[in-house]
């Protein structure tokens, strides 16, 4: 008697929690299963185009799922998971399906597991006795029948989408949409949430220091030292800005190069090989530059000029290889046109401002070494037939 007031609650919970949200689910409006089967519940994925239907009966744990992916072509795989560890990709155990050589759909389940993960079928945390799949009007279904634990009743759940290669499933991407496909589900009340993705979070810190600091306050550095030092009445405010903005930019520059290490040693199953090594030389060639400031010979040493040219070229070489690397990183991450476009049109606006500079001081220089000449045709002063020792 108990189980059967247990079970009318909780039928009577279900009626009332959907009834209220029917109007914003398109999954309500669904009725296309086979047998007219009907389940209890549903609700809409907010990315990959998904949705999942489901029934959970508590008097026996036992919960019957229908994961729908419409537009699915045949050279894709779907799959959708639970994860009873964490809100993560990794400890998932999924099911996944997709059409064969034959065109029949094909429904496995497989456990994805640390240090290097594959989709090869194997055996789940939890039993599933029933298990199909079926592929119709270009749309892939998962049904399954899952023995959860006991009073397991909230999930955590990842469902992904990913190419086939030569007949087996591959690597989905690992941004966009396809690491934003995790949140958490209440099979009672049918809430659910969106993961906020902790790894992305940081990723995100990682580019903007890095972005701020190698790719943006280096070149205003060296925009100061190199333009300011040929106004006389910039002397020595321009050494002092361009110290101000290399030192800032290397402090926080080596803060996004310590989270891009920490990253990168927590995902040891996927490399970003030419980002990583860019940003371990900028970070070598940009602490050699800090301790050769306290090696800078005075002005009229015999080796100031040797000084010069490896400060020059090293901090060049800095400059060059942050932009490039900055480029990667948005490669990598894949956010919004909006912040690629910006930092482009940062990097527009500073050459630009380089470039007008660059136009002004040559003049500057020229006229300058012009009016020496005149004024001592026969003895020009040395200092002022050098070009400008500019940085």
């Amino acid at each position: 008697m108990a189980t059967k007031l247990q079970t009318f609650f909780i039928t009577a919970l279900f009626l009332l929690s959907f009834s209220l949200s029917s109007s914003a689910q398109i999954c309500r409006n669904y009725n296309g299963f086979a047998n007219n089967e009907v389940f209890a519940a549903c609700v809409d994925h907010p990315v990959l185009n998904s949705f999942l239907h489901w029934t959970y009966n508590p008097s026996n744990s036992t919960l019957k799922i229908a994961f729908r992916r419409p537009s699915t072509s045949p050279n894709q795989w779907i799959a959708w998971a639970i994860n009873p560890q964490s809100l993560a990709m990794f400890g998932s155990q999924a099911l996944i399906a997709y059409q064969n050589s034959s065109g029949v759909p094909h429904v496995y389940s497989s456990s994805i597991d640390l240090p290097f993960p594959t989709m090869q079928q194997s055996r789940l945390s939890f039993e599933v006795p029933q298990l199909s799949a079926t592929y119709v009007d270009n749309e892939t279904t998962i049904f399954a029948t899952i023995n959860l634990p006991a009073g397991l009743t909230t999930i955590n759940q990842v469902w992904q989408e990913g190419p086939m290669d030569q007949g087996s499933p591959i690597s989905h991407a690992l941004t966009g949409d396809n690491r934003r496909s995790l949140g958490t589900l209440d099979l009672l009340t049918g809430s659910s949430t969106v993961a906020v993705d902790s790894v992305l979070k940081r990723r995100n810190i990682h580019g903007v220091l890095n972005a701020v600091s190698w790719g943006t306050l280096m070149p205003m550095g060296a925009i100061f030292a190199r333009y300011l030092k040929v106004f006389k009445g910039a002397d020595p405010a321009w050494f002092y800005l361009h110290v101000a903005c290399q030192t800032s930019a290397y402090a926080v520059g080596v803060a996004g190069w310590a989270t891009g290490i920490k990253l990168g040693g927590e995902s040891a199953a996927v490399q970003y090989t030419t980002h990583r090594n860019i940003g371990i030389a900028l970070f070598v060639l940009g602490t050699l530059q800090v301790f050769a400031l306290l090696l800078r010979p005075n002005k009229d040493h015999k080796y100031r000029i040797y000084w010069n040219i490896y400060h020059h070229s090293m901090g060049y070489s800095v400059i060059i290889m942050s932009i490039i690397n900055v480029f990667e990183g948005l490669k990598i991450l894949s956010p919004e046109s909006k912040w690629r476009k910006a930092y482009t049109g940062v990097i527009i606006f500073l050459g630009a401002v380089a470039f007008v500079l660059e136009l002004i001081t040559w003049f500057i220089v020229i006229k300058r070494r012009r009016s020496n000449s005149n004024k001592f045709p026969h003895n020009v002063d040395v200092q002022s037939a050098k070009v400008e020792n500019r940085v």
